[in-house]
């Protein structure tokens, strides 16, 4: 019997989708957990500690452009699995140049690795495609919930596997090897539909500049953007907080968990909210959530501080990077998906480096304290943006979305 297209649980395709994103969340937190105190381990000045997080999203931020073009030309299927072979060969780079002790061959080969990112990053765009149109919204959050499971295994398999061998986490790399082994069986057996056929002088669409004339298009991308951004600037310098306020890794692992589960748990339910609210009101809440964690992370830098923080840094980045990504199919036609969603990942990663990168030396330089101050003018710009469409009431007759 086929799978209903209009019950995402029941849709065999989303599922195995789901369960890659599942694996994807799984490398890329135990890439959060462990990067910085390797880079901090390894790194020729403490500053430089979050450079091998920094180059898995300058990978992803260059590689962003080519795999939205790579997935029009070659569908997803295949272009998804290019990924992960290259989620394979980085870790088995990373794992080499961790024994070697060769700080700069970790930063390279998470530059490598960020090509499976700006891959992985494209799932919760395909999820739509695999379901009904009415559907979309909540196969997007179906795909994004996947991450729940990457937030159990992720920062557990950090911890149970850093000391398989003598140089620490080691054996996390060469683990994580596995995980892009049996992504790539999973993603076999997927039937995405077939990319539609060239037409002879059929239009390309809009291009990127011209798609940005639209002030929901720029919204969209500003809020995933720069929610990511705060949520990267405060979770890789977590590890790294954690450590100098005397918490041993264990309990960086368990607050990573929650900080995962808080992004993505609330996936279950965010297409619901979306669908009732508007992307607009579910995106003013997640900025809201994320000035409450701001808030609380400055209360204090108990375990409990910690971990609340990061739940509710998690629930904010849920909100606006799930309805920004929900608003940003409203402003394209099908023949322009791949080029408006690779804009949007290329800021996401962007800003995802640029963050990464200033967690790094603020954390190392300036403290925790100062760390989220920061974080505070990102947060201030995503809620004069909202205001900004809802005090004008700019709307837009949305093309049929693909």
């Amino acid at each position: 019997m086929p799978a209903r297209a209009d019950l995402p649980s029941m849709n065999p395709n989303l599922l195995l989708l789901a369960c890659c994103q599942a694996l994807l969340l799984t490398n890329n937190v135990a890439f959060i957990a462990m990067n910085g105190l390797v880079g901090l381990a390894l790194a020729p000045q403490p500053w430089m500690a979050t450079l091998p997080v920094t180059g898995y999203v300058v990978g992803a931020a260059l590689a962003a452009m080519p795999v939205s073009r790579m997935q029009a030309r070659l569908g997803r299927q295949r272009s998804f699995q290019m990924g992960l072979v290259v989620a394979v060969l980085s870790c088995g780079l990373c794992a080499w140049a961790a024994w070697a002790q060769a700080f700069w061959g970790v930063v390279a080969a998470t530059v490598v690795a960020g090509f499976y990112s700006a891959n992985g990053a494209l799932y919760r765009f395909a999820g739509p495609e695999l379901v009904a149109p009415a559907m979309k919204d909540k196969a997007m959050s179906w795909v994004l919930a996947g991450g729940v499971v990457g937030a159990f295994s992720g920062p557990n398999l950090a911890s149970a596997t850093r000391d398989w061998l003598p140089v620490p986490f080691v054996g996390t790399y060469l683990a994580l090897m596995g995980v892009g082994l049996l992504g790539l069986v999973l993603m076999s057996f997927i039937r995405f539909p077939a990319p539609p056929a060239a037409v002879a002088g059929a239009t390309r669409g809009r291009s990127v500049r011209e798609l940005a004339h639209q002030p929901l298009f720029v919204l969209a991308v500003l809020a995933a953007a720069l929610g990511y951004g705060v949520m990267n600037l405060l979770m890789a310098a977590t590890p790294i907080a954690m450590g100098q306020c005397g918490h041993p890794f264990d309990r960086a692992a368990l607050v990573l968990e929650w900080h995962v589960l808080g992004m993505f748990v609330p996936s279950f339910f965010t297409g619901h909210l979306i669908a009732r609210f508007g992307a607009l009101r579910v995106m003013a809440v997640g900025a809201l959530l994320n000035l409450g964690c701001v808030a609380v992370a400055l209360s204090g830098v108990d375990l409990m501080q910690f971990l609340v923080a990061l739940t509710l840094l998690g629930v904010g980045w849920n909100f606006l990077f799930t309805a920004g990504s929900s608003l940003l199919t409203q402003t394209y036609a099908p023949e322009e998906k791949t080029r408006a969603q690779g804009a949007m990942d290329t800021a996401v990663f962007w800003t995802m480096a640029l963050s990464s990168f200033a967690s790094g030396a603020l954390i190392t330089t300036q403290g925790w304290t100062w760390l989220n101050l920061g974080s505070l003018l990102p947060i201030a710009l995503v809620l004069v943006a909202l205001a900004w469409v809802g005090w004008r009431g700019r709307t837009l007759t949305p093309p049929t979305s693909g």
